[in-house]
């Protein structure tokens, strides 16, 4: 048996099992992996590897296309024929459309940033949601629904990672920052789309979902859109919940009673509860919406959230701080765009409307604690307006 000259059954050489001098060769002298079968040209992972498929002929992207017209609803929408993106590519020979859209927003550095993005709690703690967590839990709410009602499962899984990377840093207080260069034109869905990722070259249908996934769009023009906007409130609602429980802001007791009785006073129970009464309305109807008694309880959830977490007098100075704070950076980028990274300022004239937007864009782009660094290091930002977690924590 062949491996870079790790011989197992003595202690230390097993990777991981060594003092720290050995540990990082061993790791390497396994990467080529280990030779079972000398005639068969392949390396497995381990030296004790034993897992066999059997014959296998690879599925390719056509053949699951194909696939997908005796397994999706009838209304679902099918990656044949999909694929229309902004800039022609030629089709995957593996993946499908909207695979390759998930597989470029994960290795996006848009998708990246969002761990460092506010979903309630300014700079979170290790247990709290960030928008990062917030996507991956939207996406398993929106797969859970597409999987029961036979919805394309790639496509809602696409554009639920994808939908808040539109989000500036601070939570929906950034829109309004941001809003007041842009003349109000600030929306968190419809700047990811068009703005965030249209260097992605993502589908259409993609766009679509991400672009109309905020109740106040346009209804998105596919089934699975329709989900994503059930799914990212089910979850925000249920797990902002939960977040704000454990920060010892609201108890579960406090829930209104049509809440509590519809729907549980655990986010597992609540998820589960509303996850239902959306599979159950589409079966029930083949329309993509929620049982009526849910729906209601799901409206006095968020309201209540609303009051209780969200306009709570903490969050609306919080929100305050990071207007002012993200207004002043988009100000000084723009009336200095020399300072703009990556040669943006090429071209641009000071305070022209041309150096707003590229202003407003990066500053977008930010995390919170950029952002928060930004401020210190370019306009010696006062310790006591710094969002409250900072100025606790030093920075």
């Amino acid at each position: 048996m062949e491996s870079g000259d790790v011989v197992r059954g003595r202690r230390g050489a097993v990777p991981g099992e060594g003092g720290d001098g050995e540990r990082g060769p061993l790791w390497a002298s396994t990467m080529a992996g280990y030779v079972l079968d000398p005639d068969s040209g392949v390396r497995v992972a381990h030296a004790t590897s034993h897992a066999r498929t059997g014959d296998v002929t690879p599925r390719a992207r056509a053949e699951r296309e194909a696939e997908q017209d005796s397994i999706l609803a009838p209304a679902a929408t099918r990656a044949a024929g999909a694929g229309n993106r902004a800039r022609h590519e030629k089709a995957d020979v593996l993946r499908t459309c909207f695979e390759r859209d998930s597989d470029r927003v994960l290795h996006s550095a848009a998708f990246r940033r969002l761990a460092g993005k506010t979903q309630v709690f300014i700079d979170p703690l290790d247990h709290q949601r960030t928008r990062l967590t917030h996507a991956m839990e939207v996406a398993q709410v929106a797969q859970a629904i597409a999987r029961a009602t036979r919805l394309n499962e790639d496509l809602v899984y696409a554009a639920s990672i994808a939908h808040d990377c539109g989000h500036g840093p601070g939570g929906h207080a950034s829109e309004e920052a941001f809003g007041a260069f842009l003349g109000g034109d600030f929306d968190h869905a419809t700047w990811g789309a068009d703005v965030v990722l249209r260097p992605l070259n993502l589908c259409r249908e993609t766009l679509d979902a991400v672009r109309n996934h905020s109740w106040s769009r346009p209804a998105p023009a596919t089934p699975e859109g329709e989900v994503l906007s059930w799914a990212d409130r089910i979850a925000y609602v249920c797990h902002d919940f939960e977040d704000a429980v454990a920060a010892g802001i609201v108890r579960p007791e406090e829930l209104p009673p049509l809440v509590a009785e519809r729907c549980g006073l655990t986010r597992a129970a609540q998820i589960s509860a509303f996850i239902s009464a959306v599979v159950g309305a589409v079966t029930r109807t083949g329309t993509v919406g929620m049982d009526a008694a849910a729906a209601e309880a799901l409206a006095a959830f968020r309201a209540w959230n609303y009051e209780r977490i969200y306009l709570r007098p903490d969050s609306v100075e919080q929100g305050r701080r990071v207007r002012r704070l993200l207004g002043a950076l988009v100000e000084t980028y723009a009336h200095s765009p020399e300072l703009l990274p990556d040669g943006r300022a090429r071209d641009l004239t000071a305070a022209a409307p041309e150096a707003v937007r590229a202003a407003v864009e990066y500053v977008a782009g930010m995390t919170d604690r950029f952002a928060v660094e930004a401020a210190l290091r370019l306009l010696d930002w006062p310790e006591e307006e710094l969002p409250a977690r900072y100025l606790a924590r030093g920075t």
